[in-house]
């Protein structure tokens, strides 16, 4: 039987919501990363480097006893975001903070609405060594829902960049061709997160047969060339720019299963496997360890993790669904199978 022994990896990209479900998805997580960066977009956002804390409190209440899981907070941008706030958050230890365009994706009305009034912002950020996270879509309803992360690239992206050279940024969950090849080329100063459903799926995914809820999310799946661009990035010459952040988005069944069903792919369940099954098909099993364990830490300046997880290639029975507080989950492959196992 195929096994294969990986250094702990790291999930950049989570959300893990708050209250029941919290308690109902954080283990999930624990049992596979040894760290995550947590998504700031609750209701209300994580705004302050108070509330920040007090949900890390919160997260760590829910890891299981024994488990070293830890989460790594960061803020969500406002247009009242201050200078003053970013070195608050630098000194508590707050790892990156979120750039939400308003509008763009659940939980993000209180977004940042003009970046270039948040430049001084942006400046402290460079200045200070925090790393700005950016969901890369802008939100103007006449762009074509799929080219909306291509058109942020050209008119947002990429000025920034130019303005600010030393701002360290990740754009996370890239989706399009336009992104890798953008990571790619600019400095070190620059990486991307890439989920397990970018890497497996096209937008046939979300459509053929009927809607698919359960594939909806934000950027939402892209063409099949899009989705060969994103394997050749981290398989490729560069692939140390990017590294694993899920964006596993938990959301009960009834918000998926709805006439206006809400944006999000629940991964984390099993995702180091679904993502283990990416780099197989893609011939690229090798470059797994460094996706996953290596290239995040580099990037934001942390060690390594120490310890090991492996993984049996048999099959995975997924589950019709998981509790979730008062509500059921529904995970991605819900009813099927995934061709890794996690050892316990």
């Amino acid at each position: 039987m195929q096994t294969l022994t990986l250094t702990r990896p790291d999930d950049w990209h989570l959300h893990v919501r708050d209250g029941a479900a919290l308690n109902a998805v954080v283990p999930f997580s624990a049992r596979q990363m040894g760290r995550a960066v947590i998504m700031p977009n609750l209701k209300p956002p994580v705004t302050t480097v108070a509330a920040a804390l007090a949900y890390r409190e919160r997260i760590l209440a829910a890891v299981p006893a024994g488990n070293g899981f830890q989460p790594l907070m960061t803020l969500y941008l406002t247009d009242q975001s201050t200078p003053a706030l970013i070195r608050e958050a630098k000194a508590a230890g707050i790892i990156a903070c979120k750039l939400y365009p308003a509008g763009a994706t659940t939980n993000s009305a209180a977004g940042v609405s003009d970046l270039w009034a948040l430049l001084p912002v942006l400046e402290t950020m460079a200045e200070v060594g925090m790393p700005l996270l950016v969901h890369g879509e802008v939100t103007d309803s006449e762009v074509d829902i799929f080219d909306r992360e291509a058109v942020f690239i050209d008119e947002l992206l990429r000025p920034l960049l130019q303005r600010l050279p030393e701002l360290k940024l990740v754009f996370e969950h890239i989706t399009t061709a336009q992104a890798a090849q953008l990571v790619a080329t600019a400095g070190k100063n620059v990486a991307a997160t890439v989920t397990p459903q970018h890497l497996l799926y096209n937008r046939n995914a979300l459509l053929v047969g009927g809607m698919q809820p359960h594939h909806y999310c934000l950027p939402v799946l892209k063409r099949e060339n899009h989705r060969q661009a994103l394997i050749q990035a981290v398989c490729g010459p560069q692939s140390h720019k990017f590294f694993l952040g899920t964006d596993s988005a938990p959301h009960a069944q009834t918000h998926k299963e709805c006439a206006c069903g809400c944006a999000g792919i629940f991964s984390a369940f099993a995702a180091i496997e679904l993502y283990a099954e990416a780099f197989e098909q893609a011939g690229a099993l090798d470059k797994l360890q460094a996706f996953a364990s290596e290239n995040g830490p580099a990037f934001y300046g942390l060690p390594r993790n120490t310890d090991t997880i492996t993984l049996v290639k048999t099959n995975r029975s997924v589950p019709a669904y998981y509790p979730y507080g008062h509500e059921r989950l529904v995970p991605l492959r819900a009813n099927s199978t995934i061709s890794w196992t996690l050892v316990e």
